[in-house]
């Protein structure tokens, strides 16, 4: 997702991350409407219904 939506912005996962990083420690939401709207589109392609909430559930699995 957050390659597709770096070249969808034309920039790079890094400036994305860190744009969203920004936005969040002033509490500012990092994203218009319009690009909302393009992510949601995305999300049915990927088919990816996590939100916000599933974060504080996902865990990482050993690679071994």
């Amino acid at each position: 997702m957050l390659k597709a939506l770096a070249e969808h912005l034309d920039m790079s996962v890094a400036e994305v991350i860190e744009g969203i990083a920004l936005h969040a420690f002033e509490g500012k939401a990092p994203f218009s409407e319009a690009t909302l709207s393009k992510i949601e589109k995305m999300k049915e392609i990927y088919d990816l219904d996590l939100t916000a909430r599933d974060s504080h559930k996902l865990t990482e699995e050993s690679g071994k």
